[in-house]
């Protein structure tokens, strides 16, 4: 039996990160080197939220520049990383009876490729996507991370992309240094005092932590990736964070590894 993998949950932030040398690509670079290479990675983003459960099951997927108003430079990146519809079966299996389409159009959005591009710079790990059911409850995700948890010894690496803390519209656009808000600090610290205590229940019901997981919160798309995470870890697994700091004030860069 191979070895158990880790997984990762990461704070991607801003997709210009791709072209970026700052301490947080440095620290996805260490992460990725730190890690035996696995033989596939799949990867839940924030950028695919539809309403559906769905998984990429094509043999070489787009990379696909899912935003505007950037640099040309950053449309030109492209990470032809292989997709792996074997690995795309399987996913279908463990998530039964859950109903999965198989998906031949998505590709890799650069809630993806803007991490990966550091972590497996050469693109030589096959890729699967799976979908954000927008739809469906936390507990939904949670759930469904727990029935993904056996590609960790399959060879598979689980990693989902998002930022514990996501909040645009309070955002500091185009300027530097900026102190994060008072309330993006403390829900950070308490989600990091849950997720070192095995304390997953609040952290799956985040709704109901108060003003300040609303505030970090407004919208579940970049925190639920973390969801599927949690649910896929065990109780055994070393927690670390090996990515940390905010930008804008309102965007947590927070990265957690279980294993």
């Amino acid at each position: 039996m191979a070895a158990r993998l880790p997984i990762i949950f990461f704070g991607h932030g801003n997709p210009l990160n791709a072209l970026r040398e700052n301490v947080y690509t440095a620290a996805w670079t260490a992460v990725g080197k730190s890690i035996e290479k696995p033989k596939a990675i799949l990867c839940v983003s924030a950028h695919w939220y539809v309403p559906e459960t769905a998984v990429t099951a094509m043999a070489h997927p787009r990379t696909i520049h899912d935003f505007g108003g950037f640099p040309q430079e950053l449309y030109r990146v492209q990470y032809p990383a292989p997709g792996n519809p074997t690995l795309a079966q399987r996913i279908s299996q463990l998530l039964a009876p859950t109903p999965v389409t198989t998906d031949e159009s998505w590709g890799l959005d650069h809630g993806t490729w803007s991490v990966l591009c550091h972590v497996f710079p050469e693109a030589d790990v096959p890729v699967v996507q799976l979908s954000i059911d927008e739809t469906q409850p936390p507990e939904f995700h949670y759930a469904l991370g727990k029935r993904l948890a056996p590609l960790r010894e399959e060879g598979v690496l689980v990693i989902g992309s998002g930022n514990l803390v996501h909040n645009l519209h309070t955002y500091a656009w185009g300027r530097h240094n900026v102190q994060p808000f008072d309330w993006a600090v403390r829900f950070e610290t308490l989600a990091r005092e849950l997720l070192t205590n095995r304390n997953d229940e609040p952290l799956v019901n985040y709704e109901t932590l108060g003003r300040d997981a609303i505030l970090s919160a407004p919208t579940p798309d970049h925190y639920l990736p973390l969801l599927y995470v949690l649910g896929a870890s065990t109780i055994d697994d070393a927690i670390s964070f090996p990515v940390e700091g905010f930008d804008g004030g309102s965007v947590s860069m927070l990265c957690v590894r279980f294993g």
